[in-house]
């Protein structure tokens, strides 16, 4: 009787959405858009040119296997090479981020802050810690914790935790499927009152001038920036192998790769917090798919779609990475099923996709979301036959094909130093020399990911938080507070 009195008090603490509404967030995309949603896996189409293509490659093999893998090795160096390319332009392209701030007295708009949570309780107040901090006033913040229904430990962490008007504690009922961060995310947007959005993981610590930077941007940028998008920096890398590899992975991504994209004009393949949207632009493009598990890079080619643009700033979110190969194959396997995911439904209508986002972008796409993927199945059994190369010279790969992949692992390296010089973390340093064994990992969570997305495609496999010493705050000195509001506060439209 106890629990049961406890468990009702917890609820009547917090706001508890009714199931029409969770439906309602969660077909919104599929409803209006059928053709942009991930509820469907393949169209019949898509499933017959697969089969051709695969009927194709069989015969070929069957026909002449010298010539086929021939072909095979002829297509693998021709994308490798174009990868490699492209991250060593990346790498060479030092540019520092966006880092203005809005100013102090400035006419400051509500800000909602999203914060899905599910099975977070040891972190989660540590995350409100981190939200206090934000150097942007309480009164303009309208922050928004999302829990699951059946997840009492995080709820009662989160209650214990908050008790400031501008923080509301979200409930989501348990049954209601499917049970995925974006779905979450789209009750939060139904009810978000802020001209302006931003997404927090539970383990976030985001910088505090964070808010003023990406409002500092998007003022700047013109109307149609939709998203800017800040870095995501670990702050366990010292907890094992796999943490410094993710680490320096990240370094990479979110140092050169999308600050290049971004001064190209071309879609960034956001990650998966701090980001920060336009809530109209966010909502024009239908919120987040919650059919699709890397609803990050979904939205991102969305709103490209839509006209959009995104940008990258400067202060960052220290993050937490798994230290456990099973912990990292799990989350990389629902990362690769959501990009494949993603890439099948912009390729349902290529020629459309392309007309819409243009063809610079579309190509960019090409590269780095589909050449991800298939670069993700290709690194395992090229550091095989590397392998083997060495064993062999100039036998299986050939002198070429031997000097390309060494080729790519230095650049790999290079990408590595650099971006361990601009984010001024050295211990990237460490990760570089076994890079090129981490990358073959990619292609056990690849083949994982075939199977996930055939079986349950729409299964969200959680990330366990909390589980090895960081630093909480990483801030050399205190972070000026931003004074109280004198001028009205902007009403979201």
């Amino acid at each position: 009787m106890d629990a049961v009195r406890d468990t009702a008090s917890l609820r009547a603490a917090a706001i508890t959405v009714d199931a029409g509404a969770v439906s309602a967030a969660s077909e919104q995309l599929h409803r209006t858009a059928p053709s942009r949603s991930a509820k469907r896996v393949l169209l019949w189409t898509q499933a017959l040119v697969l089969t051709a293509c695969l009927w194709g490659l069989w015969l070929a093999v069957r026909q002449d296997p010298a010539l086929a893998w021939r072909l095979a090795l002829v297509f693998a160096y021709a994308l490798f090479l174009v990868a490699t390319c492209w991250r060593l332009i990346a790498a060479a392209s030092l540019r520092p981020l966006l880092s203005r701030l809005a100013e102090p007295e400035h006419d400051w708009p509500i800000y909602t802050l999203l914060c899905p949570v599910y099975r977070e309780a040891d972190v989660v107040f540590d995350l409100v810690v981190a939200i206090d901090r934000l150097d942007y006033p309480k009164e303009a913040l309208d922050v928004k914790i999302l829990v699951e229904g059946d997840d009492l430990d995080t709820l009662s962490a989160a209650l214990a935790a908050t008790g400031a008007s501008h923080i509301e504690i979200i409930i989501i009922p348990a049954a209601a499927a499917p049970r995925t961060k974006p779905k979450a995310l789209n009750v939060g947007l139904a009810r978000a009152r802020g001209a302006f959005l931003a997404v927090y993981d539970a383990e976030d610590r985001p910088h505090p001038l964070q808010l003023r930077a990406a409002l500092a941007a998007f003022e700047d940028g013109g109307a149609k920036l939709a998203c800017v998008q800040a870095p995501l920096v670990v702050d366990n890398a010292g907890a094992s192998w796999i943490s410094q590899q993710f680490a320096a992975e990240y370094a990479i991504q979110f140092r050169e790769t999308l600050p290049t994209l971004a001064r190209l004009g071309l879609p960034l393949p956001l990650g998966g917090s701090s980001n920060h949207f336009r809530t109209e632009a966010l909502r024009a493009a239908g919120g987040w798919d919650p059919y699709n598990v890397t609803e990050d890079i979904d939205l991102a080619y969305r709103l490209a779609r839509d006209g959009w643009r995104s940008n990258v700033i400067a202060p960052p979110t220290w993050e937490e990475a798994p230290i456990t190969f099973e912990a990292w194959r799990a989350q990389r396997t629902r990362w690769i099923k959501g990009h494949i995911h993603t890439w099948l439904v912009l390729m349902r209508d290529p020629f459309r996709s392309a007309r819409e986002m243009g063809a610079p972008a579309f190509w960019s796409m090409q590269l780095v979301l589909g050449g991800g993927i298939a670069a993700s199945f290709l690194h395992g059994p090229l550091a095989i036959l590397v392998a083997l190369a060495l064993l062999s010279p100039g036998n299986t790969l050939g002198v070429p094909g031997f000097a390309l992949a060494l080729g790519g692992y230095c650049v790999g390296v290079f990408a590595t130093l650099t971006a361990s010089a601009l984010s001024g973390d050295l211990s990237h340093l460490r990760a570089a020399p076994t890079m090129p064994f981490y990358w073959a990992l990619s292609t056990i969570a690849a083949l994982a990911a075939v199977f996930d997305l055939l079986l349950r495609p729409h299964h969200w496999a959680k990330t366990t938080h909390g589980v090895s010493p960081r630093s909480r705050f990483r801030f050399a000195q205190p972070i000026p507070r931003a004074p109280a509001i004198t001028a009205p506060i902007a009403k979201s439209a």
